[in-house]
């Protein structure tokens, strides 16, 4: 009855998030409260579901502070002018910048706030180049998710199978960077032969591009090098971790502190542009994936794909990889790795003499690369479908998925490759 009932809130909630009936944020409070309700869970356990993973969120405060800051500067914006200007207005050549600029940016900042930045100025480029923006849009939204896979702090994701793994800055680095890489490569690869040899623009149009003034983006040069200075020695405390161990929350948070006390600013008003729905979207969730723990359906699942695998461990990594995907595309890179982390730390103990850590690369992988099958696999997919809509550039669930499902087979069966060569 338990298992049937917390089953039940699980479908329930994510039915609520996915048709959008109410927020998401509100939609997971709903569902990890309901865990509480009913008694599957109790208040310590629900509370220490978000206690537990306070290093997440404290580290996302901290970024989204730092970004804040950044983005205010307009470099991002400079930079996408700049890129169409190098390339003299070609736009296959001006698509694999933006796209190289898409993925490095979400690999160390958040890939939504990146995406907000970069689709506008790309759909105002592709428009001005008249070239279909939804190809625009489609490659720089699998950018970012591709570039989220790099890091630590490429995806909130990344940071759930981080805390969860117990796995630092660097190991991520090290282990999934290479895989980010080549699966940019086949991106790009895929979308020359299906679109890029079929671009051309007139030697007008171009000449547009080449007579816009960059430097006109950039709002604030003094707040550009506070904010890139403090972004850098970020960056190199995360990197440093492993030697200094002050945890990346402090890191980041001390980062974020510095910001608002040497550009002055009043703290209620920087306070303003912390993501508290995703923050609140974060402790709902924790609170829903406690529930289904309780009810043991993890321990369910893991047990059927230990069955399935049959005491082989990259077996197991694979099915990992691709359950993950699945999962992904229908509730969410952020919720299937909270639920899938679960079924990880079932199945470790049966491989004690294994390189298990193969089985949280599989689920960065799956979850991050899976990204890309549906609008609803991330938040990344969605805002940056509602940035193309309001442009008039309409892009339906099922046109995503046509375009995104060829990308997501071609780089899973390659990071299924990467998983065997690398860890067996």
């Amino acid at each position: 009855m338990q298992l049937a009932v917390g089953l039940l809130i699980f479908i329930l909630t994510f039915y609520l998030i996915i048709t959008e009936k109410v927020p998401g944020p509100v939609a997971t409070l709903l569902g990890g409260l309901a865990m509480a309700l009913v008694g599957i869970i109790n208040e310590h356990e629900a509370l220490n579901a978000i206690g537990s993973r306070l290093e997440i969120l404290l580290l996302l405060v901290g970024m989204m502070i730092i970004v804040h800051f950044v983005s205010e500067t307009g470099v991002f914006q400079y930079l996408a002018v700049k890129i169409a200007q190098v390339v003299k207005g070609e736009p296959f050549p001006l698509l694999v910048l933006l796209a190289i600029i898409t993925a490095v940016f979400s690999a160390f900042l958040d890939n939504v706030t990146t995406i907000l930045l970069v689709a506008p100025i790309s759909i105002l480029l592709a428009t001005q180049l008249k070239v279909d923006p939804f190809v625009y849009i489609m490659t720089l939204v699998m950018s970012a998710n591709i570039g989220g896979l790099a890091t630590l702090i490429g995806d909130p994701t990344q940071l759930i199978i981080g805390a969860e793994g117990h796995i630092g800055f660097n190991d991520f680095l090290v282990n999934t960077a290479p895989i980010s890489i080549i699966s940019l490569v086949m991106l790009l690869i895929t979308v020359y032969f299906l679109y890029g040899r079929k671009m051309s623009v007139s030697r007008d149009l171009k000449a547009r591009i080449m007579e816009l003034d960059a430097s006109r983006s950039l709002k604030d040069i003094k707040l550009l090098q506070e904010s890139a200075t403090i972004f850098a020695l970020v960056i190199f405390g995360f990197l440093m971790n492993n030697f200094i161990d002050r945890g990346l929350a402090i890191i980041a948070l001390t980062g974020a502190i510095t910001l608002i006390l040497i550009t002055k600013r009043e703290p209620a008003e920087v306070f303003k542009h912390v993501e508290w729905d995703t923050l609140f979207f974060f402790m709902g969730l924790f609170m829903l994936v406690q529930g289904i723990e309780a009810t043991g359906l993890v321990d369910l699942v893991g047990d059927k794909v230990l069955e399935a695998a049959d005491g082989h461990l990259h077996i197991a990594a694979s099915m990992v990889l691709w359950v993950s995907a699945a999962f992904t595309s229908v509730i969410g890179n952020v919720a299937n790795a909270a639920m899938v982390s679960k079924i990880i730390h079932h199945m470790v103990p049966t491989f004690p003499d294994g390189n298990t850590m193969s089985l949280w690369w599989a689920l960065s992988m799956g979850s991050l690369l899976g990204g890309n099958i549906t609008i609803l696999a991330s938040a990344t997919n969605v805002v940056a479908i509602n940035t193309a809509n309001k442009s008039g550039c309409k892009i339906t669930f099922m046109k995503f998925m046509k375009f995104g499902i060829v990308i997501a087979v071609q780089t899973l069966v390659v990071a299924n490759i990467y998983l065997f060569v690398k860890y067996f």
